[in-house]
């Protein structure tokens, strides 16, 4: 059974007002009030002076189960929510490989899903895994990017983007974080939608109500229901979504880890497991826990994984 060995993160020093950033994209002042005072959002994490080839590096270089085990991995995913990450010329997943010295990986990006990429990296590992039948092996998943384009900034009525990224270990078995549930789901008819024009009314009326359906399916898939959950890691979007959402499943809204939403902002693919690092610290992920993280990526594919701490 998939089984995420150890998760890291890596969150820039640099702390960014929301306010400079809507400053800097010319949004109109509500969207700023509706950002601080019904999302939550206060700042993000930037690191201008970083390419994304460093700040992926700086989030694989906290995974104390890496070291020593570089030989094991058979696979790099770089999960992405966008298929250009950097400007032309320059080939990040591969220096990764090369300044961590992952002699025997095969390594490759994964798109399409947009910010729910990260969890579909996650169930296509522990898939690749089991296929090769190697229980030492072990893959590596790699999420986050760099707002490098200004159109990247914000997405309108949404949130506002950091630069944090995640990385995880994945194992094709283990006694902890074991991945027992996995829903996707892609409404197609929004294919076309991207930042920084306005979202489709429709997507907005839809979001929660699919978000909710899909995290239904994935505790489902895990032979769970939804009450049995002790923790939700959310994609930092905004608190308010989360509020409804929550309405919806009919579980209270603390039960949501939102501490990183005013501190982080949206971090692309990376929120799910920069989540997983910050519960664990904070106590909240308790062994024998079943948890949830969830995502939704513009395009629109909302996607939903079950665990076992």
């Amino acid at each position: 059974m998939t089984a995420l060995l150890d998760v890291g993160c890596h969150l820039p020093e640099l702390s960014v007002d929301v306010g400079d950033i809507c400053a800097a994209v010319d949004a109109p002042p509500r969207l700023l009030w509706t950002f601080r005072r019904f999302y939550g959002l206060e700042s993000v994490r930037r690191d201008p002076e970083r390419d994304l080839r460093a700040t992926l590096t700086a989030a694989v270089e906290s995974l104390s189960e890496l070291r020593g085990n570089e030989h094991r991995v058979r696979y790099v995913i770089l999960a992405r929510t966008v298929t250009t990450v950097t400007p032309a010329g320059e080939h990040p997943l591969e220096d990764v490989c090369a300044a961590l010295g992952l002699p025997n990986a095969v390594a490759f990006t994964l798109t399409q899903h947009a910010c729910a990429t990260g969890l579909l990296g996650v169930d296509l590992a522990g898939q690749l895994l089991a296929a090769d039948g190697d229980p030492d092996a072990l893959a590596l998943v790699l999420t986050g990017e760099k707002v490098f384009n200004p159109t990247l900034q914000i997405i309108p009525e949404s949130t506002v983007m950091g630069e944090s990224t995640a990385a995880c270990l994945v194992a094709p078995g283990g006694d902890r974080d074991r991945l027992l549930g996995y829903a996707t789901r892609t409404l197609g008819r929004y294919a076309e939608q991207f930042p920084p024009q306005a979202l489709d009314p429709r997507f907005l009326k839809e979001h929660n109500e699919v978000l909710a359906d899909v995290i239904r399916d994935a505790a489902t898939a895990a032979g769970v229901g939804v009450e049995d959950l002790a923790l939700i890691l959310p994609h930092n979007v905004n608190r308010l979504s989360w509020s409804w959402t929550c309405q919806l499943l009919d579980i209270p809204l603390e039960r949501v880890f939102l501490d990183n939403i005013p501190v982080t902002g949206h971090c692309f693919t990376a929120d799910p497991f920069i989540n997983h690092v910050h519960a664990r610290r904070a106590g909240r992920l308790r062994p024998g826990d079943l948890y949830l993280m969830a995502a939704v990526g513009l395009g629109a594919t909302f996607s939903a994984a079950v665990l076992r701490h």
